[in-house]
């Protein structure tokens, strides 16, 4: 008689938790978030537009999200003569596509934050009129950082929905990645910036792409010959 199978372990938040903080770009972001915390409590001067950005960024951020997404992560590899076009952050998220399970894949590639980081920094001290609104808004983009990071990494988990809000948000990404990739962009919410922007059918009226894993397959095949 063969040994009885064990059931397999629930993978709970405590290990989304522990699994999370092994990779680069939390650190990235939390220290940032933190650095910016500390120069913000130190600067001072708290005025209502401190409350005012956040409030705007928190409306703007999935269209934030979507474009990026869109433009940037979904870029298609350009020749131009000798040379070809194709960034890192676009090369890591095709992988991301072909293997959606892969957790560093996951992750928003640590170097492409050494220069993303110093530019929000730029942005906060040189686009605001006010140091301390400056540093408001850079400890905010530093908190929506972490939050995409930690939604899209445990979307990507065995974690289950436990919740109407979370089994909305997990449901939309998934179908970006397992139903078809032209649609359902946004990756923190489900619905938002999606349906203002033409980008949410109905899923049961929508084929299965056969380009969900390979983005743009003809795009590549022929930049790299």
């Amino acid at each position: 008689m063969s040994a009885p199978t064990r059931p397999r372990k629930t993978f709970t938040l405590a290990d989304a938790r522990r699994e999370f903080w092994k990779y680069p770009s939390p650190w990235m972001l939390s220290a940032t978030l933190a650095a910016a915390v500390g120069a913000r409590t130190a600067v001072g001067d708290w005025q209502l537009t401190d409350a005012v950005v956040p409030v705007v960024m928190v409306a703007l951020f999935p269209f934030f999200e979507w474009v990026v997404h869109v433009c940037i992560l979904h870029w298609r590899p350009k020749t131009f003569g000798p040379l070809t076009l194709d960034p890192l952050l676009a090369r890591e998220h095709r992988a991301h596509h072909r293997d959606p399970r892969a957790i560093p894949l996951i992750f928003i590639p640590w170097k492409a934050l050494l220069w993303v980081l110093p530019l929000a920094v730029g942005v906060a001290l040189l686009a605001f009129p006010r140091l301390g609104m400056g540093l408001t808004f850079l400890a905010s983009i530093a908190t929506f950082g972490l939050a995409y990071e930690w939604t899209h990494y445990l979307i990507h988990t065995d974690y289950k929905p436990k919740t109407r809000i979370y089994r909305a948000v997990w449901r939309n990404h998934r179908q970006h990645h397992f139903k078809n990739e032209h649609y359902w962009f946004t990756v923190t919410s489900s619905g938002t910036a999606d349906r203002v922007l033409g980008t949410y059918p109905d899923p049961a009226k929508v084929e299965n792409s056969p380009t969900a894993k390979n983005l743009h397959a003809e795009a590549v095949s022929a930049a790299a010959g």
